[in-house]
């Protein structure tokens, strides 16, 4: 599986998603993480062990747990990938723009 296709399927759970974006918004801990979602602790780590294998987070050791941080280099190999599409769309977009009306 590659990278953005791994993301994309780390992404596609709601739960997971919820769970980065609340790692977006800051660094948490896994305590943090599971008092603002509706699974146990056990689940929230399962959830972060993907978010981690997928590269869209990171974590930190502190103290005798971790803090997980969004991977800035993973987020933006996604985001390379997605920005393709969106270069192609622009394109398309500007010959279809200047492209003369056929009568």
């Amino acid at each position: 599986m590659t990278v953005d296709s791994a993301q994309l399927a780390a992404l596609g759970d709601t739960t997971r998603r919820r769970i980065f974006e609340l790692i977006a918004e800051r660094p948490r801990s896994v305590v943090e993480i599971t008092r603002q979602v509706a699974v146990s602790q056990s689940a929230v780590s399962q959830h972060l062990k993907v978010l981690k294998d997928s590269r869209l987070v990171r974590a930190e050791p502190k103290g005798a747990s971790n803090v997980y941080h969004i991977d800035p280099h993973g987020l933006g190999q996604m985001r390379a990938w997605l920005d393709r599409f969106w270069s192609q769309t622009l394109a398309a977009y500007k010959l279809a723009v200047e492209t003369p009306p056929e009568d």
